[in-house]
């Protein structure tokens, strides 16, 4: 593994970077957004997977990159969302415009209690997932997944959180609270981008 290194991420969350560069504390490693490496990138996410929206963005990052700074450098992306067993897998990777294209939040949780209504607890089982996908300079590419498991409450509960923490209820809380009813640090503790952050440290360790 090279002691020294600059990974591009397909973002421009900073809270997003500062995560990813806590988990993946290698020494030498630095870290920038596109907006922090002269990047623009912004693909269009047409795949039907996870994994396939974050190696559009992986790739996308990775060519405007090289564009921007005449080489190739390392890129990570990751794609997110939620998968609810009753629904087949929905809202899936329409997690963020469930309730359309202009949906936010409040419309997409909405939408996910009416779909839900009459579903018994016992069977609204349902799980976080995050797919990353990290480009090394060669073109080496590492895929990591994480999730976290857990169901649907019927309603809303909890102000720390956003998208559709108000309504999952996590096994690691036993199921009594909602992921916006914990603090960060215990909700980073457990998170889908965390345990995929994990995975993806310990594969590309066992590269070396």
């Amino acid at each position: 593994m090279s002691p020294s290194k600059t990974v591009v991420i397909a973002t421009n969350n900073a809270h997003k970077v500062s995560e990813i560069q806590s988990a993946l504390d290698f020494p030498g490693w630095t870290f920038a957004t596109l907006a922090e490496a002269g990047v623009v990138s912004d693909p269009v996410e047409d795949a039907d997977s996870f994994e396939g929206n974050a190696r559009i963005k992986a790739q996308a990052a990775r060519a405007a990159a090289e564009a921007a700074l005449g080489r190739a450098v390392a890129v990570l992306a990751d794609d997110s969302g939620l998968a609810v067993d009753a629904l087949g897998g929905a809202p899936g990777v329409y997690s963020s415009r469930y309730a359309g294209e202009d949906g936010n939040d409040a419309a997409n949780n909405a939408k996910l209690l009416r779909e839900l209504a009459g579903t018994a607890p016992e069977e609204r089982t349902a799980r976080f997932v995050c797919t990353l996908v990290f480009i090394d300079e060669d073109g080496t590419e590492t895929v990591a997944r994480g999730t976290v498991e857990g169901r649907i409450g019927e309603v809303e509960r909890g102000s720390e959180g956003f998208g559709y923490d108000p309504l999952f209820l996590p096994d690691e809380f036993g199921g009594e609270r909602t992921l916006a009813e914990v603090s960060q640090v215990q909700k980073n503790g457990i998170s889908h981008r965390g345990n995929a952050l994990r995975v993806l440290k310990n594969a590309l360790e066992s590269q070396e």
